[in-house]
This record gives structure tokens, sequence and C-alpha cells, in this order.
């Protein structure tokens, strides 16, 4: 092997660099008067187990009605990815990413729902809620 492809596989790539520096950004809510739902999935969520190291894969769904601050897409992205080589356990990831969510924004009503893979056999789904969630008798 070259010396510079050495050299390159050694060198922390741009999407690391952006991880590694990424952190929870709001931005005003434009609407605060206003009752609203939203709603951020993320199929590809990731950790290890802290026993084996073995990796977990997770969908999470975030929902939440949002008080001042609205959480911005691309630094949750970065922020959930984070996890990625953690070694973590399935419920102390999910109160983490909440209480996380809670000190960065603030919201109303927040839950995230964590349902990962299957692994020898046993499926888990974790929820976290926290605060009063507004009716809003949404019709979907």
């Amino acid at each position: 092997m070259k010396k510079e492809e050495e050299d390159s596989k050694d060198q922390i790539m741009y999407g690391e660099r952006e991880i590694k520096a990424g952190k929870l950004i709001c931005f005003p809510n434009p609407k605060v008067d206003r009752d609203y739902q939203i709603s951020i999935d993320f199929p590809e969520f990731t950790c290890k187990c802290p026993f084996s190291g073995y990796p977990d894969f997770a969908k999470l769904r975030i929902i939440y009605q949002p008080n001042k601050r609205i959480i911005e897409l691309k630094a949750i992205k970065l922020y959930l990815n984070s996890y990625r080589e953690k070694k973590i356990s399935h419920e102390e990831v999910s109160n983490n990413i909440v209480d996380d969510l809670l000190e960065a924004s603030d919201p109303k009503w927040i839950q995230l729902e964590a349902d990962f893979n299957p692994r020898g056999n046993v499926h888990t789904v974790i929820r976290v809620c926290h605060g009063v969630r507004q009716d809003m008798d949404l019709i979907l």
C-alpha cells in the first residue's frame, strides 16, 4: 500500500469532523401562539451494547410540541450520529436524548420512541415522554 493511501486512511473524514463538532441548535418558533406538533424520524440510529460492544440499531421517532424554540434538523442528525460508537444501554440512550432535547429546546411536550431491531430474539421499544401534550384534535 502506498504511503499516501495509508495516510488518507488515518485522516478524519469530513463527516466524522462534522459529527464530532455537532451540537444541538435551535431557532425561534415562528408561531409561538399556536399549538402544533413536529415529528422527526431517524431510521438508522446506531449505538453499541455496553456489555458486548455489538452494534445496536434502532428507528427513532421524536414527536414534540415546540415552545419558543425549534430543533434544527441537520443539528439533530449530527447529534444522533454522535452515538454511533458509544457503548450505552437502550434505556440510557433514550433518556439521554430526551434530556438533551429538553435542555436545548424546552418543548411544551416531547416523546421519543426508540424501536430497536431484534437481537438474540429480543425486541425492545423504549418510549420516553416529558411534559403535557396539548390536544389538537388532528384529523389525518
